[in-house]
């Protein structure tokens, strides 16, 4: 039997990757390979920016109304095809297709605030600046950009880049995850469809050889990227030093800080739904939860009573609600937590068969010097740290290195607005626990959840993906023209 081989798309079409080295692509519900990524030689990433670099004359000089149509079409194609991509999405990745859909959904939003860029790419007029002298200041793209994307959200992830940075007239080099790469195909012909140029969106499919080419490569003018910490430092430090932009989003230990007036109910579903979702498998999702004095006495019990009635399971299972870790690597690694707290809910019995599963786990009384705290575990265990006091609480949410995400929740008004003013982190939520902004904000963390200037899609995401160009114009009378040695006066 031939594995299915996982191709790259260059220049508007499928091409057979002509590589030597293999990648497993699994299913993760049965812990068999389904399919394999022929990784990207750096021959055929320079193929690709090639592409992207012959494309991108073209589109810049298309007009606003043209690549805005262009985003509403493919929003319409996305739409229309949402079970498809949350089809092939789940059974790479191993989430549930309502919480795969949930992903696409998300990711059509951000195809929705580029489609308006005829507004958002305004630039500045002063007229008059100085007698004759007019000064206005425009927003031009940055040329063939590229974008690195993580496993856990292979549809959603691309839309936060791509989008924008097409919009604004820039060409587009992804490489996605090697894990679950194939939604990133059905993409770029879902593009294609919607009338993009041919060669304006590339996908590379491989490892650190394609990443380390697109940041070698001289007419790649920016990257984006979103995964580890490590990761996003090295790639944030190599791409400034070949000259690029760059914006890095990196790993974080979320925490929900809950105050002993909150509602233990709501604050048990949310911190249940926050750290179990996707499981656990997203940097903002909840995995620490702060007890402040005696709220943990009753939530905890909340939180494990609810543990018990997740049903967990693979993708083509209708009844499931939390599926597969992405490899079994990833699966052992986070269960090994599991060996170093106060255990209250044990997931690793969960599911008796194959595949990568690890049912929803809960630790109390974790300590903060514990790797349980310490580390990003980006799977399904939630630590519950007790503290005393809310100064104590919001002490460990800014002495953490990552800032990324943090919740409080709460009835009084007056803490929550002394909490979402005191939180050193980029997104706070008050009495909601993934405060991932809508799309007309930006996302992105503090500290070392990010590297670079910008946050990701959004207004900011519209501008990284530009630069601004000012100009001055006179348009003189000629009768009045006359040589000036002097510095340029404006009164």
């Amino acid at each position: 039997m031939l594995m299915l081989s996982v191709k790259h798309w260059i220049g508007g079409s499928l091409v057979d990757g002509a590589g030597d080295r293999r990648l497993p692509v699994y299913d993760p519900a049965t812990g068999e390979t389904q399919a394999e990524v022929v990784a990207a030689t750096a021959d055929e990433v320079r193929a690709a920016v090639r592409a992207a670099l012959d494309a991108q004359p073209g589109w810049r000089a298309a007009s606003l109304s043209r690549r805005a149509e262009v985003m509403f079409r493919f929003r319409d194609l996305v739409d229309a095809n949402r079970k498809e991509i949350a089809s092939l999405l789940s059974s790479e990745h191993g989430k549930t297709v309502a919480d795969a859909g949930g992903e696409v959904a998300r990711g059509l939003e951000n195809v929705e605030f580029a489609a308006g860029a005829p507004h958002l790419l305004k630039g500045g007029y002063s007229e008059q600046a100085a007698t004759g002298v007019d000064v206005y200041s425009i927003r031009q793209p940055l040329g063939v950009v590229a974008g690195i994307t993580p496993f856990n959200f292979p549809a959603m992830v691309p839309m936060w880049m791509f989008c924008n940075a097409l919009v604004a007239g820039n060409t587009f080099v992804l490489k996605p995850s090697e894990k679950d790469p194939s939604v990133s195909l059905l993409l770029a012909d879902l593009l294609r469809r919607a009338g993009l140029p041919d060669g304006a969106f590339n996908v590379v499919q491989g490892d650190k050889v394609a990443v380390d080419a697109l940041i070698a490569d001289p007419d790649v003018r920016a990257l984006s990227f979103v995964g580890s910490t490590p990761v996003a430092r090295a790639i944030y430090e190599a791409g400034t030093r070949a000259g690029k932009r760059v914006q890095a989003l990196g790993g974080a230990k979320n925490h929900m800080v809950v105050l002993p007036d909150a509602d233990v109910d709501a604050a048990a579903d949310a911190a249940v739904s926050a750290g179990f979702g996707s499981a656990g498998e997203r940097c903002m999702a909840v995995s620490v939860v702060v007890a402040v004095g005696s709220a943990g006495d009753a939530l905890v019990p909340a939180i494990a009573s609810r543990l018990g009635k997740i049903r967990v399971g693979p993708a083509s299972d209708p009844d499931s609600e939390m599926g597969p870790l992405i490899t079994r690597e990833h699966r052992d690694r986070v269960a090994s937590y599991l060996e170093l707290g106060e255990v209250v809910v044990d997931g690793r019995a969960a599911v008796d068969g194959p595949g990568f599963f690890l049912g929803p786990s809960l630790v109390d009384n974790v300590d903060t010097a514990s790797p349980l705290y310490t580390d990003e575990i980006f799977g399904p265990v939630l630590s519950v740290v007790r503290v005393d006091t809310y100064d104590e609480a919001l002490k460990l949410v800014n002495d953490n290195p990552y800032g990324n995400g943090t919740a409080i929740f709460t009835r009084d008004g007056g803490a929550a607005r002394r909490f979402q003013y005191d939180a050193v982190c980029g997104m706070v939520g008050v009495n909601v626990p993934i405060p991932v902004p809508v799309a007309y904000y930006s996302f992105g963390g503090w500290k070392a959840s990010l590297f670079g200037d910008l946050h990701m899609y959004g207004p900011e995401g519209l501008q990284f993906y530009t630069r601004t160009k000012v100009v001055t114009s006179r348009w003189p009378d000629p009768a009045t023209s006359e040589v000036d040695l002097g510095f340029p006066k404006v009164r």
